[in-house]
């Protein structure tokens, strides 16, 4: 079996959320700006419903498909803006509002950004429409 590199985790947990109907997905690689992780997946919903929704399906999709749980996780009470860190891979999972307010690819702009069609490509094995 081949090796789960952070690389393609990032990218596995991306279309997760895509195949989810998260919205806005990015995925910044922010090893060489950074040490305390290698990526940052972001995306992004509507309501407090969708986040919280998304935040646990997630983390049970990766539980089942990698068998690895999060290190740490971070509900916000208002489902306004959750995390997932599994390490090497952060996910971050907001309101379009909190995602615009904090402006997180702005605050990395110096991290490389990976393109959709990239991520995707790298993650096809995982789709849940594709197999």
């Amino acid at each position: 079996m081949e090796e789960l590199t952070s690389y393609k985790f990032a990218c596995a947990a991306a279309r997760i959320l895509d195949e989810n109907k998260a919205q806005n997905i990015k995925i910044l690689n922010i090893s060489s700006v950074s040490s305390f992780a290698d990526y940052f997946v972001i995306a992004s919903s509507d309501t407090s419903t969708q986040i919280k929704a998304l935040t646990q399906n997630t983390s049970d999709t990766i539980k089942k498909l990698f068998n690895r749980i999060p290190s740490g996780r971070e509900d916000d009470a208002k489902n306004k803006w959750n995390l997932l860190d599994y390490g090497d891979v952060v996910i971050h999972i907001l309101q379009n509002a909190e995602r615009e307010s904090y402006a997180i690819e702005k605050f990395w702009s110096h991290a490389y950004s990976v393109d959709r069609e990239a991520w995707l490509a790298e993650s096809k094995e995982y789709s849940k429409y594709e197999n």
